[in-house]
Parts: structure tokens; sequence; C-alpha cells
């Protein structure tokens, strides 16, 4: 269906805040959207393409408080971007958090990997995530600044299968 990628983007940024935000007593991040309104209404599977947001902004989000649990100065930010590229659509996403180590940055990806202790995630949410934006004919990769935060960075094409 034709979708409106940055209104799911705002959804579900501020779904994965407050989701946090119960499981963590006074958490607080700041979300910094920069949306390009050029984008036009994709052809998605929207419900798709959503998992695949909140996957990554709940990964964002927990990287962030278990900063925040470790360094109680730290002010948590979520920044999310939209551009349009010709023929496709760019989506940056980037935390501040504590970044990706290096020994396992090439796993993220793989079904059943997961950093996160027993019980806090099944390992499947960036596996998953990745097969959906494959599937629409785009492309996810994650960049790391180790201490610095980690970010994603997704392609869409504008006509998406």
């Amino acid at each position: 269906e034709l979708t409106d990628l940055n209104k799911l983007i705002k959804e579900y940024a501020h779904l994965a805040y407050k989701a946090s935000q119960i499981k963590h007593t006074g958490f607080s991040c700041r979300i910094n959207l920069h949306l390009d309104d050029r984008i036009p209404k994709l052809n998605l599977v929207s419900q798709e393409i959503s998992r695949v947001f909140l996957n990554v902004f709940n990964n964002c989000m927990y990287a962030v408080a278990e900063k925040k649990q470790n360094l109680p100065e730290f002010k948590p930010e979520l920044s999310v971007s939209t551009q349009l590229l010709n023929d496709q659509v760019l989506i940056s996403i980037k935390d501040n958090g504590p970044g990706i180590p290096d020994k396992i940055i090439e796993k993220i990806f793989q079904p059943f990997f997961t950093t996160k202790p027993s019980g806090e995630g099944t390992g499947l949410g960036l596996s998953i995530s990745y097969d959906i934006i494959k599937a629409h004919g785009g492309n996810i990769v994650v960049a790391n600044n180790p201490g610095e935060g980690a970010s994603f960075a997704i392609t869409l094409p504008v006509k998406s299968t």
C-alpha cells in the first residue's frame, strides 16, 4: 500500500521511546527528526516496514538506556533523518549510546544473535529487519563509532515492490 514513510518514522520513534520510559523509570531521550518532506508515498507493506523501525529504534533506546545507567550525566539522543536521493530514500538512524563492539558488528543481522541478557531479546529483530528491507528491494547497513554510538542506513527504492 502507499505509505507515508515519515509518518511511520515519527510514530514508531515515539512508540519505542514510550516503551523505554515504561521499562526504565525516569528515562528520557531527546529525539531529533529531520524528515525530508519531498519523499513521496512509497508502495510498501507498511506493517513490515513498521516492524523494521520498531526493531531498530528499540535497539537504539536499549543502548542509550544502558549507557545512561552507567553514566548518570549522559544525555541520550536518537537522531533520524530521511532524504530523497534520486530513485531512493535514505533513512539514517543514529544513537549516541556505547556503540557496537567491533568483534560482533558483523554478526548483528544474523538470526538469534543478541547481546542482551537472557529474556531481554530473541536475537531476531535485526535479522528480520534485514530480510524485510531486502524483500522491499532495499538495503540496511550498520556503522559504528565505539563509545559514541551506532548508526543504521536504510535505503528503499521509491518504486518499491
